[in-house]
This record gives C-alpha cells, structure tokens and sequence, in this order.
C-alpha cells in the first residue's frame, strides 16, 4: 500500500474520486513508506498507519564489534506500570479496541481451535487457560484451566488440524501432548511426553505449529547465547560429518539443535533439524493457502542500535538463515569474522526485515473477512519491544503486506501507544490470534490482559 490508510483518509475527505485515484497511482506516493535511514526509527514515529520497508542494502556497518559473550548487554528495561485510566491502544480508524480479559498471569500464545474455543498460554502460571468461542459477548471473559504443572509452556498446536485428537503444548523443556476432543476445557487425561529433555538455557520459548497434512509437526528452540563465540574449533572434515546429520551452518557444543527449528512426527520417533541459523524463532504459524511456514526472528545484540534487523521469513526445510556467521544474508558477524566463507553466499535472507532489537515475538496470517478487504492474507505481528536500546523500538502489533500470497517487504504499525515516555511503558504485546468471527486477539503479558480488535459494528 503506498500510503498510510490515516493520510488516505485525508485525501478521501478533501480530493473526488478520480483525484484520489490518481494520488494513489502517482510515483512520489511510493515516497511515503519509510525507507533508507529514516525506514528504521523509534517508538516515537510509531503510529498506526506509518509504513517501513527495510532492505539488506540499508543496514549501517556494525557499531561494535567486540561481541564479547561475556560482556553484559546494554540494558535499558522499561518500567511497566498499570494502563492511565482510560487508555486504550491506538489502532487505524475504524477499528474498535476493547479488553477481552484481564488479570492473567503473562499470557503469551494465543491459538483457536477449530471450533472456537480460545487457548492461551499463561506462561508464568504454568497452565494452559481456554475462552469459551463466544467469550466476547461476556468481555471481560473468564477462562478455564486446561492443564497446568507446566514448566514455562508456550507453544499450543491441535493435531490432527482439521478433527483434533490431541492438543500438543510446548514447554521450555519438552514437547508434550493432551487428549482432546472438540469441546473440551479440560484435558481428559495426562500429559505424554513426545520430544524429552530440550535444553533450556536463555531462549525459553517453544512455539509450535503443523502442516495441514498433518505429517510434520515443527517446534522452535532458540540459541543458548547471543554468537556462540565459546564453540571449539572443528576442521573442514568434522564440519561436513556434523552438517550431514545438523543441517547448513548449525552450530555446535552447548549450541547443538539450538538456533533451529526442529520437525518431527506426531510420535516424536523421527525428529530432524528442518532449518538452521535462526537465533531465535519465538513465532511460527502456517500460512494459509500455501502451507508454508513462517517464523519470527529475534536477532543478535552488540552490533549496534540498528544491527541486527528482526524478521518475519517463510522458512524452507533445510534453509540456513545465517547465525552465528552472518546476518540478513552474507554479512559476516565480526566475532566469526574469517572462520566460514564458505557459508556466505549459502544464507538465506528473510522476507521482512524489521526495527532491530523490537523482539517480534508472535505472527498470524488473516483470513477472515471481517477486516477491510485490504488486510486479507496479510500478517500481523507482535513486537514484545526493546530492553537493550537506548531509543525503543517494538511495544506495538505491525502488519506486514503481502500481495497474492509473496511478502512485499512492507509493514505498517497498526496498533500503538504502549510507550508513555522514555522510561515507561504500560504494556508489551505477546501473542496474536485471529478468531472464528475474524477478530483480532493481541495479549499483553506484562499488564497480563488480551485485547480484541474489531473491524466497523462488529
């Protein structure tokens, strides 16, 4: 879209038709996304409808170079505190924002069974809540607990798709599975552990997501440091031995099928790295149409304020997505700097590069029909927001742009306002969902609420 549907609906008020249409299709329009130096920004250009689109040529050099693992990272953590009253997040006009549910205990993912029903990860508690389907009549909704004595559970994923029989949960130390029928808010029977013993350290969220066949089942485990700068050294014979059975470019030591996302069947008896290089893919949903997965990307730190760029990216089996060795494609990370050229030109770069340091956490594709027409098959995403930058970025949901089914690299901010100044915020968007009736559902785990956002008088 050239422009930001709040500056169109300026134009609309002011120009005839035939005038707007020629604004629309006028090249100096393009000019309205934001790109180059100015693509990158902070929480104080965020607003709804403000376009970006970064590319791999706009990245500036690094900033720093030393990349000491044992360094500690700039922080910067914002001070959370409850919403000023009255305050709601800003959305593009004709959307409505109202308060689902509120008083969790850090609700994370968000997914919708197919008859409905709404669960959610509440991932401090250790429990997996459920929201009846029509939950949204009796806002604020209260939940019922499906299952609890998790440790840090995130991912939620029914398998089969279509006629679930099982509600698959992952949690920051194993993939396990519930029985489940159409209906139920209440696991019927104990967990089965399917995928024991993932390594827990640093990256602890373990999202989930099927192909619509049903025959793979992918799970998300992120690095266990920011470069893997402590790995021993291998030669070019140990290298190629241990990339036969890990995938391109995996790394290894504590690092081994870290930094990945795994597949495996619905037994866990056949479980494969299906790609590497990803540092940390806190999202994964499926597109719809396609059966493509995509994930979230939450990139290295110590490079500088604008290195390295989050992403969104369709994942292909077997695809190398740079970490530890490069970013955004054949940018080498100076603290691997000489030590794999030969994984250069085999990086795969991401279809939407975002704000660094944002920490996009969760994404969904919208396929409903309740949003204006403009916004079907295109992806929301959260941005959990920086904690080590000295201007923000992130605390706000964006909407990527597709056009027939291929990311355009574009993404507009569409809900905002969780920054009260530098220092505070009162909210940090999580997980995202689309419901049966095409709501959108967005979490914030810090002030522990779900809001829905709606489209018109629905």
């Amino acid at each position: 879209m050239p422009s930001s549907r709040k500056e169109l609906a300026s134009l609309a008020g002011a120009a005839t038709a035939a005038s707007l249409v020629l604004a629309l299709l006028a090249p100096a329009q393009a000019q309205e996304v934001r790109t180059g130096d100015k693509a990158f920004g902070t929480w104080q250009d965020d607003a709804p409808g403000v376009a970006r689109h970064i590319t791999a040529a706009d990245l500036p050099p690094p900033s720093l170079t030393e990349n000491d693992p044992e360094a500690p990272d700039f922080e910067n953590m914002a001070k959370v505190v409850p919403a000023p009253e009255g305050k709601m997040p800003d959305v593009p006009a004709g959307f409505t924002v109202q308060v689902f549910a509120s008083g969790l205990n850090q609700p994370r993912v968000i997914r919708i069974a197919p008859d409905g029903d709404i669960f959610v990860a509440e991932s401090a508690s250790g429990r997996i809540l459920v929201f009846a389907a029509d939950a949204a009549n009796d806002a604020p909704a209260k939940p019922e607990v499906f299952a609890e004595g998790l440790e840090k559970p995130f991912g939620i994923a029914f398998y089969p798709p279509a006629e679930p029989r099982y509600v698959y949960v992952g949690a920051t130390n194993q993939v396990v599975r519930y029985p489940y029928k159409a209906g139920d808010r209440k696991a019927t029977g104990p967990a089965d552990i399917i995928i024991p013993d993932i390594p827990t350290k640093r990256h602890w969220t373990r999202d989930l997501a099927v192909s619509p066949d049903g025959q793979r089942i992918f799970v998300s485990i992120g690095s266990s440091t920011n470069v893997a700068t402590g790995m021993s050294e291998k030669n070019p014979e140990e290298i190629k031995a241990f990339e036969k059975t890990h995938g391109l470019g995996a790394a290894w030591g504590d690092e081994e099928n870290r930094a990945v996302v795994r597949v495996f069947d619905s037994e866990g008896e056949k479980v494969r790295n299906f790609a590497t290089g990803i540092r940390n893919c806190s999202g994964m949903t499926i597109q719809p149409g396609t059966g493509t997965l995509w994930c979230t990307g939450n990139e290295r730190d110590h490079l500088g304020a604008n290195l390295v760029p989050d992403f969104l990216t369709s994942v292909k089996d077997r695809g190398f997505y740079g970490w530890p060795w490069y970013y955004t494609g054949g940018n080498e990370d100076p603290a691997h700097a000489g030590e794999r050229p030969d994984l250069q030109s085999k990086v795969t770069v991401p279809d939407v590069l975002l704000q660094a340091h944002s920490s996009t956490l969760q994404l969904v594709f919208y396929d409903k029909d309740a949003f204006p027409a403009e916004y079907r098959g295109d992806a929301f995403a959260t941005m959990h927001g920086s904690w080590n930058r000295q201007e923000r970025t992130g605390y706000k949901v964006i909407c990527a742009r597709m056009k027939d089914g291929k990311p355009t690299g574009v993404y507009e901010d569409f809900m905002t306002g969780f920054v009260l100044d530098k220092d505070t915020v009162w909210g940090r968007p999580a997980g995202i969902a689309v419901t049966r009736d095409g709501a959108l559902l967005v979490s914030d785990d810090a002030n522990g609420t779900i809001f829905r956002v709606t489209a018109g008088n629905q």
